[in-house]
């Protein structure tokens, strides 16, 4: 029978043939070159793509429909059950997951709800966090008007020091928000203590730790909320983008809610009347009847994600174990490569752990006579990628000068980080060469230093 034009049959052909092109496309596109060192770059951290993470964006795009679509319950369920979570929510980068996690704790819903008391967050409240992290970590606490408490972390490990984090929680104490450095997962155990001790909200910033343990437990799936992020140079990757984890049904609908404008209603995109109850509303002052999908009950933003990021999401997670393994391995390669070499502070895991690791944090020993930048234009001359830890000392970026941090203790390992630490790359793109030339760059710079 000759299908007609336009058909079913005919259109799903049609789509069968372009995905099949793509993939050749892409296995072409793809192909790698070998490793010149000193000439090809060593990238930091990157992407890892092959021919079906290219036909699943195609195959979405194909749909037309563009927003969030048939793909994002899938990505969203997919990722959640990885991670041990409820639920997750995705959103369009790791950065807006940080403030919409938070933003959600201070929800007035949150208040009115016996489950929670009165524990949603209000201005002037105080969060604990260090100042040696990422800056939309600690900027949603300045954002929605709270204060940032920073402690100092440790060397090796990089993560907020046990002892000062007991020290810090206050009367005005009502969460932590923290990330695990480098994907090297903080004390859990002390965390949780002081959450159930003091009724504290816990935000974990995972975004980093995809596919982290501690305790055996995947991190993401600890906090109250927890966040990741699918930057290119992150463990998975949909261009931008990122997800938030919950514990809680109630807080799942706060989480959209401020992604999705800050809208009451919780209508799926093109979906009406979830609820049964569209036009039988009354909130504020609005007059009964209103149409629930235009009732706001947070000052909320737009940070929703495509239907092409969610499919490519999709087909990243099923890569995953591998990308998790690649990076375990490249992290304990060049920790062989590496130990010994006078100088060098080089990281460790938090007790209890098995990160999978973002990248290879290295402080160069305050007593070692070796400048950090030209040790940096060394590697840069070398094209051999690398990075500081992130933001340093947060508190001497100009954008901090005027917050109103309070501090506990002093920050002399911040400094020193600020100072001496820099990060080489763990990503499963690189290979054993790479390694090894990172290695040998390493060793000969400060052979040469230390004459």
């Amino acid at each position: 029978m000759t299908r007609r034009a336009g058909s079913g049959d005919a259109l799903e052909q049609d789509r069968e043939d372009i995905l099949a092109a793509v993939r050749r496309y892409a296995e072409r596109k793809l192909a790698i070159s070998d490793f010149v060192p000193g000439v090809t770059p060593v990238p930091v951290s990157g992407k890892v793509l092959d021919p079906q993470d290219f036909a699943a964006l195609v195959d979405a795009s194909l749909d037309g429909w563009l927003t969030a679509g048939r793909f994002h319950p899938l990505f969203e369920r997919s990722l959640a059950r990885y991670v041990g979570a409820r639920d997750a929510v995705f959103v369009n980068s790791g950065s807006s997951a940080n403030l919409c996690a938070l933003s959600a704790l201070t929800s007035a819903k949150l208040g009115a709800d016996k489950r929670f008391g009165k524990r949603s967050l209000q201005p002037g409240d105080e969060v604990l966090t260090v100042a040696a992290g990422f800056p939309t970590t600690v900027n949603p606490i300045i954002q929605n008007q709270m204060r940032p408490v920073v402690v100092d972390i440790e060397l090796g490990t990089y993560d907020a020091m046990p002892d000062r984090l007991r020290e810090a929680v206050g009367p005005k104490t009502k969460a932590i928000m923290m990330a695990h450095t480098l994907g090297n997962p903080f004390d859990l155990d002390l965390v949780q203590e002081l959450c159930d001790k003091h009724g504290l909200w816990l935000v974990e910033d995972s975004c980093d730790a995809l596919g982290s343990t501690y305790n055996g437990q995947r991190t993401g799936s600890f906090g109250d909320t927890a966040t990741v992020s699918f930057y290119p140079a992150h463990h998975i990757t949909t261009g931008e983008g990122g997800a938030v984890f919950v514990k809680s049904a109630l807080v799942r609908k706060q989480v959209e809610s401020f992604r999705d404008w800050g809208r009451d209603c919780y209508c799926a995109p093109g979906m009406d009347n979830t609820c049964e109850k569209r036009f039988e509303w009354q909130l504020g002052e609005l007059p009964f009847g209103y149409d629930h999908k235009y009732i706001y009950s947070h000052i909320g933003y737009n940070l929703k994600a495509t239907d092409m990021q969610a499919a490519l999401g999709l087909s990243q997670l099923a890569k995953l174990d591998g990308f998790v393994q690649a990076r375990k391995d490249n992290f304990a390669y060049l920790t062989s490569l590496l130990t010994g070499i006078d100088g060098l502070i080089l990281p460790v895991a938090t007790p209890k752990s098995e990160p999978s690791w973002f990248g290879y944090p290295i402080t160069i020993d305050p007593a070692h006579p070796v400048d950090r930048t030209a040790f940096m234009q060394f590697l840069n001359e070398r094209k051999i990628g690398f990075r500081q830890l992130f933001a340093g000392n947060l508190l001497k970026q100009p954008a901090y000068r005027d917050v109103d941090f309070r501090i506990v203790g002093d920050l002399a390992n911040t400094e020193i980080v600020m100072n001496r630490t820099f990060w080489v790359g763990t990503y499963p793109g690189l290979t054993r060469p790479m390694l090894d030339f990172v290695a040998e760059s390493i060793r000969e710079y400060l052979a040469e230093a230390s004459r």
